[in-house]
């Protein structure tokens, strides 16, 4: 038996819920002997006798000194988070209290957890895969009904069950063209070329909409940037607390009030966005004031989408002349403020007035029109159920696409067996490292650091 293995079967604890006072904690006990540990400190029901998934209520002493009253939940292996015997404390929630409780069991023998090491070893015993861990981590800390809903889906296997498909066909064709390797004297081919492109070509064409929906998951995760810009005065300020409904941003008739980014989140129809309040851009000799404006035209450069806001013909100009140097596929939306004041002032615009949506940030008048058209933008992004979140995922997507289109290449020039089974192998690895079919400890070790002690 390895130091790993050995490792992996020590009894290990830790609290599951958030530190501080509150009503009740939960530790957690995890490994082989785990329920037989807790049974050594605990007075109630006989706990090695008794079934998977019940509770029991009893008191946790250490030596004849009561602890506390508790009720120990009791899973038997398989049947448990971590595929092991586990038990589940759940005590009154005082920091002395769950320190006590900790201490009884590192002096039974038990040892704290490392971050995240109760889910990699519901990984390293199969529980789930490597997608799947990594999905715990995002369920919990799924801030926004969009990305609660893509967090579930992954940790249920829906990306998963994509990139298995995608490996079991390519290991098809690898295994037959190692094959012909083996019999590379007699000239014989096993996998039909013809065949391997249109498989490549398939899997391309259901891997490249994956990379693709990866800045919509990144936004679903981390929320949308939205840049709120505009001449000094146009309202600016005023559209931001209107959106949050609260006084965030400093509102005065004085011109160039706000000189710095000023930002703050909020969840419309389930998606989280992030709005940010600019500097009004104008030509200025205040160097506090430029450098707001240096800082705008960067959250305009970040931002997904671009909101320019103005109140008159003039300064609606001003945000055409902006919107023009702004990058290739950045979401724009005129946004006529002030219609309180000036309700005329659409019609006036004439032509210009096609993709203009009117409001008064002041009387909120129509902020639900702008707020359905920033959902139905991110909506609109979307390219189907799977969405790729993971930065990790994304690149090794990314070098998979390269990969097969490597191995496209290849048969386009007529190369040999033993290159194309190089590529496909490539290509096998990286699908391999996204489940964790392959994976080093260095891996395991960067990716369950970041969990929280406890999961």
């Amino acid at each position: 038996m390895n130091t790993e293995t050995i490792r992996q079967q020590e009894v290990i604890c830790a609290l599951a819920t958030p530190s501080g006072v509150g009503a009740i904690g939960v530790i957690r006990v995890s490994g082989l002997g785990s329920i037989a540990m807790v049974n050594s400190v605990f007075k109630g029901k006989n706990l090695e006798n008794a079934e998977s998934h019940t509770v029991h209520f009893g008191t946790i002493f250490s030596g004849d000194e009561i602890i506390d009253e508790v009720l120990v939940t009791v899973f038997k292996t398989p049947r448990s988070f971590t595929k092991e015997d586990s038990v589940e404390i759940s005590c009154h929630g005082s920091d002395y209290i769950i320190r006590q409780i900790l201490k009884v069991l590192i002096l039974k023998g038990a040892r704290i957890a490392k971050p995240g090491e109760f889910t990699q070893r519901a990984f390293l015993n199969g529980q789930f895969d490597l997608v799947q861990a990594e999905a715990v981590a995002d369920l919990i800390a799924a801030d926004s009904q969009a990305s609660h809903k893509t967090a579930l889906n992954q940790l249920r296997g829906g990306f998963s069950k994509k990139l298995a498909s995608l490996r079991a066909e390519l290991i098809h064709f690898a295994s037959l063209i190692e094959l012909e390797l083996d019999f590379g004297e007699e000239d014989v081919e096993f996998a039909q070329r013809d065949d391997l492109r249109r498989l490549i070509d398939a899997l391309l064409s259901t891997i490249e909409p994956l990379i693709s929906s990866f800045d919509f998951g990144n936004a679903i995760k981390e929320g949308v940037p939205v840049a709120i810009i505009g001449s000094p005065n146009v309202g600016k300020s005023t559209l931001l607390n209107a959106l949050l409904n609260e006084e965030k941003a400093i509102v005065t008739s004085i011109a160039g009030t706000t000189r710095d980014v000023i930002e703050d989140t909020i969840v419309l129809d389930g998606l989280k966005f992030r709005f940010i309040d600019t500097a009004g851009i104008r030509e200025t000799t205040d160097v506090v004031e430029s450098i707001g404006i240096e800082r705008s035209k960067a959250a305009m450069d970040k931002a997904d989408i671009v909101i320019f806001l103005f109140d008159s013909a003039e300064t609606l100009a001003d945000n055409r002349a902006l919107a023009a140097l702004l990058p290739a596929g950045k979401e724009v939306l005129f946004v006529l403020n002030k219609t309180d004041i000036n309700p005329l002032l659409a019609s006036e615009l004439s032509g210009d007035a096609s993709d203009i949506i009117p409001i008064s940030a002041h009387t909120q008048q129509n902020l639900p029109v702008l707020t359905s058209k920033l959902v139905s933008l991110v909506h609109g992004q979307a390219a189907g159920d799977t969405v790729v979140t993971n930065l990790r995922h994304y690149e090794h997507l990314m070098k998979t696409s390269d990969s097969l289109t490597d191995v496209l290449n290849g048969l386009s020039l007529g190369v040999t067996g033993d290159f194309l089974a190089q590529d496909i192998r490539l290509a096998l690895h990286h699908l391999g490292e996204i489940t964790g079919t392959i994976a080093t400890d260095d891996l395991l070790e960067n990716i369950f650091s970041r969990f929280c002690i406890g999961k």
